[in-house]
C-alpha cells in the first residue's frame, strides 16, 4: 500500500473523440506528477446528449496503452455485467502487455438499477440486467475466476453458481506477476464484503466524506473479520474537477488524505482545454502532494 499520495486522471469516453483523449492521456505522460490515467466502461453516454459518442472502454484502453510509455492505466471501473469472467481475463491480458505491465484492473458490479441513462445500454445492446444480489455473486466468482486465469499453470474447471468453465486456462500471462493489481468498485456493504476478499485497492466516488470515511471503517472490520490485514488494500477515491473552481477539489482532496485515502483519481471535464492535464498537476496535486 502506498504511503505517499498517488494522483490520477479520469477522461469520460462520451461526448469527446478520440484524439482529445489521446492528446490529454500523451501530455499527462509526461508529467511525474500524474501517476495513472482511467477511462470508464459504459457503451452509451450517460450525461450530455443521450445519443452522442461514447467509446468502447478496454479497446480504447489498449489503443491509449499503445501511445503512453509511463502512466498506469485501466477503466474505473469495469461493468463484471458485460463480459463473461473469463473473456475479461483475456482482453486485461492483452492490454497488461500491449502496455508492458502498467495495467491497474478495475472491475465493479455494474451500474446501480436506477440510473437510467446507464440502464438503457443494456437493453441496446442485448445484454441482461439482473438484480443487485446477482450482480454482486457474480462479481465474486469473476474475481476469483480471473485470478486463476491469470495464476494457475494448468488449466481448472470453474463451478460457481453464475459461472460455469471447463478447461480454462490463460496463456500468455500477464506481464505483472502474480497479477496486475485488482481495483474493486462501489460502496454498498455487499461489494465491500468482495472488496475484502479478493481486491487489491478499493475505490468509492467522493462526495459525502463522512459516508466515505464510514464505508471505508465498514471494509476494515470485513477485513478483519477474515483476517486480512486491512492495511492492504490501497484506499482510493474519485473525485470531479472544476477548471473554474478549483479550490472545491483541493478541499476534497484533503478531507480524503485526513480520511486514509491515498489514491486520487482526478475527473477532467470534457472539452479538454490545452494544457489541462499541466494545469491538473499545477493547481491541485502539487498543492496536495
Amino acid at each position: 500500500m502506498p504511503r505517499s499520495p498517488s494522483f490520477g486522471i479520469m477522461t469520460a469516453p462520451m461526448q469527446v473523440g478520440y484524439d482529445d483523449i489521446l492528446r490529454v492521456w500523451r501530455e499527462a505522460d509526461a508529467i511525474p506528477e500524474i501517476g495513472h490515467a482511467w477511462l470508464f466502461d459504459h457503451l452509451m453516454p450517460i450525461g450530455g446528449d443521450p445519443d452522442g459518442p461514447a467509446y468502447e472502454g478496454w479497446t480504447l484502453l489498449s489503443a491509449l496503452a499503445a501511445r503512453t510509455r509511463r502512466l498506469r492505466l485501466g477503466l474505473l471501473v469495469t461493468s463484471n455485467r458485460f463480459r463473461p469472467p473469463a473473456m475479461l481475463a483475456k482482453i486485461a491480458t492483452t492490454v497488461d502487455i500491449v502496455s508492458g505491465g502498467r495495467l491497474d484492473f478495475g472491475i465493479g458490479a455494474g451500474s446501480r438499477p436506477g440510473h437510467p441513462l446507464a440502464r438503457r445500454e443494456y437493453e441496446a445492446h442485448g445484454l441482461p440486467f439482473h438484480d443487485f444480489e446477482h450482480s454482486v455473486e457474480s462479481l465474486a466468482e469473476a474475481c476469483a475466476i480471473v485470478r486463476r486465469l491469470w495464476t494457475e499453470p494448468e488449466p481448472f474447471d470453474f463451478a460457481g453458481v453464475h459461472h460455469r468453465l471447463t478447461g480454462a486456462f490463460g496463456n500468455p500471462k500477464p506481464v505483472q506477476r502474480p497479477h496486475p493489481p485488482i481495483l474493486i468498485g462501489g460502496r454498498s456493504s455487499a461489494t465491500l464484503r468482495v472488496v475484502a476478499e479478493h481486491a487489491d485497492l478499493w475505490n468509492i466516488p467522493g462526495g459525502d466524506i463522512a459516508d466515505v470515511t464510514a464505508r471505508s471503517a465498514l471494509l476494515d472490520r470485513y477485513c478483519a473479520a477474515i483476517g486480512r490485514d486491512p492495511a492492504s488494500i490501497t484506499r482510493s477515491i474519485h473525485l470531479p474537477v472544476s477548471y473554474d473552481e478549483p479550490g472545491a477539489a483541493r478541499d476534497a482532496i484533503g478531507e480524503a488524505l485526513d480520511a486514509g485515502f491515498r489514491h486520487f483519481v482526478l475527473s477532467l471535464p470534457a472539452p479538454y482545454p490545452d494544457g489541462a492535464a499541466r494545469w491538473l498537476a499545477d493547481e491541485l496535486i502539487k498543492p496536495s502532494a
